[in-house]
């Protein structure tokens, strides 16, 4: 299934999303006309490995938790993660507000690289994308609105409808993909070439951040009344 819009209108312009899509196409962008020997390089110094946090962690290795969310193995990595974050992450930020969004984002990206790391540990494979953090996005959304109605594609043998389906489907589904597959391929994601296990943990982030968010908004909505 391919989302391609909700049909829930923002309050407020959604300036730390497209913020953050802006971030990640501009180095996107900087690393796709570097060339293939500076690619390497940034690689290698930018993309968090969980063999760097065996055996102790510095300061260099907790940085490319941050600097590996934005960047992108190619195009479709990048174009893939930027469509869900286009279509969930403005709601999520109209939820909030804009300086928890971007909480929000970071710390639901740092939950998932843990995860990674602690499902594929001591592996050398760098790891590099925002899907983690948008995961968590993802998992915010359903929390906050699981009636919501997605635009979704759906395939139809070799052909796609375009029909609304609610968000607890599309999402639902998504997560139970991740997971089916990160069982499968436990203790092996890098072979696969994508860490369902932080996509996993990043989503489960998101889940239990907007719940907790809105049970605290609750209480202070009852002591102001």
């Amino acid at each position: 299934m391919i989302p391609i819009r909700d049909e829930i209108p923002t309050r407020e312009t959604p300036v730390v999303n497209y913020l953050l899509i802006a971030v990640n196409v501009i180095v996107y962008l900087v690393m796709a006309l570097a060339g293939p020997e500076a690619q390497d390089a940034i690689v290698a110094r930018f993309a968090m490995v969980p063999a760097h946090f065996v055996g102790g962690v510095t300061l260099a290795a907790v940085m490319t938790i941050f600097t590996s969310m934005f960047m992108h193995a190619g195009i479709a990595h990048l174009g893939g993660n930027m469509l869900y974050l286009w279509i969930f992450g403005d709601n999520v930020e109209d939820s909030v507000g804009h300086a928890r969004y971007l909480a929000f984002y970071l710390v639901g990206g740092v939950a998932a690289s843990l995860t990674h790391m602690i499902t594929n540990w001591g592996s050398g494979i760098p790891t590099v994308g925002a899907s983690g953090a948008i995961a968590a996005v993802l998992g915010a959304y359903l929390t906050f609105f699981p009636a919501s109605r997605i635009a979704t594609w759906v395939p139809l043998g070799p052909f796609y409808r375009l029909t609304l389906l609610p968000a607890a489907v599309v999402l639902g589904f998504w997560f139970v993909l991740q997971l089916f597959n990160g069982i499968l391929s436990f203790g092996g994601a890098d072979v696969s070439g994508v860490a369902f296990w932080a996509h996993v943990g990043g989503f489960v982030t998101g889940m239990v951040l907007a719940k907790l968010f809105t049970l605290v908004n609750r209480r202070e909505s009852v002591t102001a009344w």
